[in-house]
C-alpha cells in the first residue's frame, strides 16, 4: 500500500545528519591555525549541541538566535537547529543595536547565543530591550549559561533528524536594510533543499573542494558547508575577511575554492602584498551578493585567471537563479563581464514589464522568478507579499536586458532608478562606464535633489593608489557614450564608499549623505 511516507523527499536535516554518519575518519573542517576536524568530531559536536538545547527546553519551533563571528561552534549549532527542527535566527555580526534588537523582537525569540568575548555587551543591550530573553554564551560570559561548557558534558548520540515538511520554517532572514526596517522571510525546508540541489548541479565546483570561508557564517558562508561535505570536500574557517589573511591562507593550506563578494575582490587586487603570493592552487571563485565592475572583473581574470563563476539570487529566492560559468567570461567583451549570466533549467525566469508582459530581447524589464526556489513570503506582512508576487512571479526589483544568447544584464534595481527631467536613467550603466577609467577604483552612482530637473546623476569615486583623473574627463566619458542626460552633474572623489553589513555599496547612506549638500547647481 502506497502511503505518505513511501515518497516523501528527504530535506536538508536529513540529508546533513545522512552524510555526517558516512565516512567519520575523513578531514572536514580546518581550523585556522588551529585542528583539522573530521567529518566523526563534527558529527559528535553536532549531537552534543542538540541534547544541550534540548535539555534547556528548546526543540521544533523554538527561535534560536546567534550573533557570533566565525566560529566552529557556529557550525554546530546551524546542524544542531536544523535537525532539531528549530528555526534559526542569525543577527549579521557587522549589524547596529537597532536592527540587532528589532531582529530578536520581530522574530519572538526564544533564546540569543552570543560570543562573549566579542558580543557581551551588545546581548546584554538586547536584553535588556526585551525582558525575559534567554542568554546563552559560546563560553565563559556573566549574562547566562556557557553552552560549550554543557555541550561536553553529554556524550555523542546516533543523529536522529526531527521529521519536517517542505513548508515548514527552517530560517527567518531579514532583508531591505538598507530600504527601511527589516523585513522577515521566513525561508521554508522546501527553499533549503532546492537551494542546495542547484548549487551541487549548477555551480562549478572542483573535485573534492578545498574551501575557503571568509564571509560570515551567520549568513552565506555556512551556505557553503553541506555543499562541500556532500562534494567530499573540506572547509578552512578564518575569522573574517582580511585581504592579506585571505591571500596567506590560499597559499598555505592550497586552497582551490573560495566564495568572495565584488569588494572583497577589489581589496584583494589593490592589496599591496597581493603578488607575493602563490594563488596557483585556485581553481574556482564563486562571487554575487551585487553587481561587479566589468574592468575590475576583467583585471581580476588577468591577474589571478579564469577562475571566476557569478552566481545571481537574493533573499526571497537564494543564491541559485542565475549562474555565469567560468567558460563564459570573455575578457574582450565588458558586456559580457556585466552579465549575471544564464537562467538555471530548475527555475522559470523573465523580464516582465509594468503589466507583467515579457519584453524583447534589448529591452529592459524586472527579472521575475517562478519555481521552488521562491520564498512563501514575508512573515506578518501580506500587502508586501502580494506586491512582491504580483501576477504570480516573484519580481525581484531588478532591471535586466536579455541578449539572444540568453545572457541576462542587471542594469539596476528599479528602486535606484534615477527620473531626471522626464528622462529614466539607470546608475549601473552610468557606473559601468565610469569604472572603465583606469585610474578608478569604485564608483557608486545615485540622484539627488535638483531644482531644475527633480533629480540629477551624481557620482561618486574612488581613484586607485596614486592615480588621477579630471571629473570634466569622467563626465564628458558618459556624455560621449549614454547622451548628456545621462552624465553626472557633479563628482565626487572620496576615500571609500559606505558599504551595508554584508559588503554591498550602500546606495541609501549615499543618497543620504549628499541630499543635503549643495554639489548640483541649478544648469
Amino acid at each position: 500500500m502506497i502511503n505518505d511516507a513511501l515518497h516523501r523527499p528527504l530535506y536538508v536535516p536529513d540529508i546533513l545528519a545522512n552524510v555526517l554518519q558516512q565516512d567519520p575518519d575523513r578531514p572536514l573542517l580546518q581550523l585556522h591555525g588551529g585542528d583539522l576536524l573530521s567529518v566523526g568530531d563534527v558529527r559528535d559536536a553536532t549531537s552534543q549541541y542538540i541534547q544541550t538545547l534540548q535539555s534547556l527546553g528548546l526543540g521544533k519551533g523554538s527561535r534560536i538566535g546567534l550573533l557570533s563571528s566565525n566560529l566552529p561552534e557556529v557550525l554546530y549549532l546551524a546542524n544542531a537547529v536544523q535537525m532539531m527542527a528549530a528555526i534559526y535566527v542569525p543577527m549579521h555580526p557587522l549589524g547596529g543595536l537597532e536592527d540587532h534588537a528589532f531582529v530578536a523582537e520581530d522574530a519572538g525569540l526564544d533564546v540569543l547565543i552570543f560570543e562573549p568575548s566579542r558580543y557581551a555587551e551588545r546581548a546584554q543591550a538586547i536584553a535588556q530591550k526585551l525582558p525575559g530573553l534567554v542568554l546563552l554564551g559560546i563560553g565563559d560570559n556573566d549574562l547566562g549559561a556557557n553552552l560549550c561548557e554543557i555541550a561536553t558534558s553529554f556524550d555523542p548520540q546516533q543523529l536522529e533528524p526531527a521529521q519536517v515538511e517542505g513548508d515548514d520554517i527552517m530560517r527567518l532572514g531579514y532583508s531591505g536594510g538598507t530600504t527601511g526596517k527589516p523585513k522577515a522571510l521566513a525561508s521554508v525546508q522546501r527553499t533549503g533543499l532546492v537551494t542546495v540541489q542547484i548549487m551541487m548541479a549548477e555551480w562549478e565546483w572542483p573535485s573534492p573542494p578545498n574551501f575557503l570561508c571568509c564571509t560570515p557564517l551567520s549568513h552565506a558562508g555556512a551556505a557553503m558547508f553541506l555543499p562541500t561535505l556532500l562534494k567530499g570536500g573540506q572547509m578552512l574557517v578564518l575569522p573574517g575577511f582580511d585581504p592579506v589573511q585571505v591571500l596567506q591562507a590560499i597559499q598555505d593550506y592550497r586552497i582551490n575554492c573560495v566564495m568572495l563578494v565584488p569588494t572583497m575582490i577589489y581589496a584583494l587586487l589593490d592589496c599591496p602584498r597581493f603578488d607575493e603570493f602563490d594563488l596557483s592552487s585556485l581553481d574556482t571563485v564563486f562571487y554575487g551578493a551585487s553587481a561587479i565592475s566589468p574592468p575590475r572583473l576583467k583585471e581580476a581574470i588577468e591577474r589571478i585567471g579564469p577562475v571566476f563563476m557569478q552566481f545571481y539570487g537574493q533573499a526571497e529566492a537564494p543564491m541559485a537563479v542565475t549562474v555565469l560559468r567560468k567558460r563564459e567570461h570573455d575578457v574582450n567583451d565588458l558586456q559580457r563581464l556585466a552579465s549575471c549570466g544564464r537562467a538555471v533549467p530548475w527555475l522559470n525566469v523573465a523580464l516582465l514589464d509594468e503589466a507583467n508582459q515579457p519584453v524583447a530581447d534589448g529591452e529592459p524589464g524586472e527579472i521575475c522568478v517562478r519555481g521552488p526556489l521562491v520564498m512563501n513570503g514575508y512573515r506578518d506582512m501580506p500587502e508586501l507579499t502580494e506586491q512582491a508576487f504580483a501576477g504570480g512571479w516573484l519580481h525581484s526589483g531588478d532591471v535586466a536586458i536579455r541578449d539572444p544568447g540568453g545572457f541576462l544584464r542587471i542594469i539596476d534595481r528599479t528602486k535606484d532608478m534615477i527620473v531626471t527631467g522626464g528622462f529614466n536613467v539607470y546608475p549601473r550603466e552610468v557606473e559601468d562606464i565610469i569604472a572603465e577609467h583606469p585610474a578608478v577604483a569604485q564608483v557608486g552612482v545615485v540622484g539627488v535633489p535638483h531644482p531644475k530637473w527633480g533629480e540629477a546623476v551624481l557620482a561618486v569615486v574612488v581613484l586607485r593608489s596614486d592615480a588621477s583623473v579630471e571629473k570634466e574627463e569622467l563626465v564628458a566619458r558618459v556624455a560621449d557614450r549614454k547622451g548628456r542626460f545621462q552624465a553626472p552633474k557633479a563628482v565626487e572623489f572620496v576615500e571609500s564608499l559606505p558599504l551595508t553589513a554584508l559588503g554591498k555599496p550602500d546606495k541609501k547612506a549615499l543618497r543620504e549623505q549628499y541630499r543635503s549638500q549643495s554639489l548640483i547647481t541649478a544648469e
